[in-house]
């Protein structure tokens, strides 16, 4: 084992010298179909259900590999038969690790810091570059790193999972290396003359010029997504760590996400732009812009600014409005993206659908406004009868733009995972539980 690795077990020796893989937990039986929720506290126990009924159990049993040198599987098929050649990401193991710490949080003693103590040694072990700093993309089924870029996108959800899983445990050593991550995107990735973060990295930290390094999209320099994304990791970092320098920059982000990203009439977030923030699509993602709603509030509220958090939830609020009058379909689903003259792909992704729900939930209680409760309602329920498996088999990836749902698609892999459909349950739940007025 090379010597980084040695003092990483010198840093958590309980923790790393754990079981690395995990037996696998048997989910409940799936009762059939209910009636749809017709309110939110409905809403939120259908949620509660779905997630400790189907999606924990499924990740439970499933994910653990049972041999190799990761902890999780790279990729299982529809039929849930693995693909031992698929790679294995980073993006997955930050995801799980972020997931499964809040499911301990709020339901505790049920074995789901068993999932995330697992992640977390998947991604300092495996995915850690002890050299430069910072989580390499991607490896080989054998260990051996594939893809050494350094994505901004890649480390927020690190910086995410390890904020969360800090706050579950208590233990140092994640906080310190999600510190010691934050700064090293700040030396690296900020630009200190536009604003905001550029987008991706060689492993050293380099940007070559003509080099595509970006794995999210188009090439360009900055990007709606990982911005969102850096402002979830930040909100949830300054939880664990109230640094002045992390407030400032999260700060920035969310002013960003409601000054520079949004189009001109602030009814949608821009995808891909210029260092200096010249925007390079018309483009829009119904699903970030809805899932950027509830997520600009919370980031706000983080923040404790009331005239800047009373801006934020106005610029919410359009986001909102515009995905619910351009963004959802007949059927109760939200398309994946459109265009100036509306959608360009009729898809419906499940990850949208589950950020939908919340998105809603969140503009209706920033509102009154009924018609965002009734749009997550119809949300759910769409969820439900085409996404949903009730067979105990989690989520389908999408439905396609012909209306059927896709029953052929990879149920686990390095980019379904179950962040979105388990941190919408948890939210929904949450919020189910409190009243209007202490939000």
């Amino acid at each position: 084992m090379p010597s980084p690795y040695r003092k990483l077990l010198r840093l958590s020796p309980l923790l790393l010298l754990l079981p690395l893989h995990l037996s696998a937990t048997a989910p409940a039986p799936r009762p059939t179909r209910a009636a749809p929720p017709a309110d939110l506290a409905s809403l939120a126990t259908a949620a509660e259900t779905e997630l400790l009924g189907n999606i924990l159990p499924f990740w439970q049993k499933h994910a653990p590999a049972p041999r190799g040198p990761f902890a999780f599987q790279g990729e299982l098929g529809a039929d849930l038969a693995p693909r031992p050649a698929a790679l294995r990401g980073m993006l997955l193991s930050a995801r799980l690790l972020w997931t499964f710490s809040a499911a301990h949080r709020l339901y505790p003693d049920k074995g789901y810091i068993d999932i995330a103590d697992a992640a977390y040694r998947d991604l300092e072990l495996r995915f850690w570059d002890p050299r430069q700093g910072g989580y390499f993309w991607s490896a080989n089924p054998d260990g051996v790193i594939a893809d050494t870029s350094k994505q901004v996108y890649g480390q927020a959800f690190a910086l995410y999972g390890l904020s969360e899983y800090h706050l579950a445990t208590g233990r140092p050593e994640p906080l310190q290396r999600a510190i010691q991550l934050f700064h090293l995107v700040e030396k690296h990735s900020h630009d200190p003359r536009h604003g905001g973060y550029l987008e991706a990295f060689t492993a050293d930290w380099k940007r070559p010029a003509g080099a595509a390094l970006s794995v999210i999209g188009p090439d360009h320099p900055k990007s709606q997504n990982t911005h969102l994304h850096l402002m979830e990791a930040f909100t949830a970092l300054l939880r664990a760590w109230p640094d002045p320098l992390l407030r400032s920059r999260l700060r920035e982000v969310t002013e960003l996400m409601v000054t520079r990203i949004p189009t001109t009439d602030g009814r949608h977030l821009q995808l891909y732009f210029d260092e200096d923030w010249s925007p390079r699509t018309a483009q829009v993602s119904y699903g970030h812009d809805v899932e950027a709603n509830w997520l600009l509030c919370e980031a706000a509220e983080a923040l404790a600014d009331p005239d800047f958090t009373g801006r934020v939830r106005r610029a919410a609020l359009r986001l909102a409005e515009a995905t619910l009058a351009e963004g959802m379909d007949q059927d109760g689903g939200i398309w994946n993206e459109g265009g100036p003259k509306g959608p360009t792909n009729r898809g419906k992704d499940w990850w949208a659908q589950a950020e939908a729900a919340v998105g809603f939930v969140n503009a209706y209680q920033l509102s009154g406004d009924k018609r965002h409760l009734d749009a997550a309602l119809r949300v759910w329920d769409f969820t439900d009868r085409c996404i949903i498996a009730h067979d105990g088999n989690e989520w389908a990836l999408r439905v396609e733009e012909d209306g059927h749902t896709n029953t052929t698609a990879p149920r686990l892999g390095m980019w379904k995972c179950p962040y979105h459909n388990a941190r919408a349950c948890m939210e929904l739940v949450r919020r189910g539980r409190l009243p209007q007025a202490a939000r």
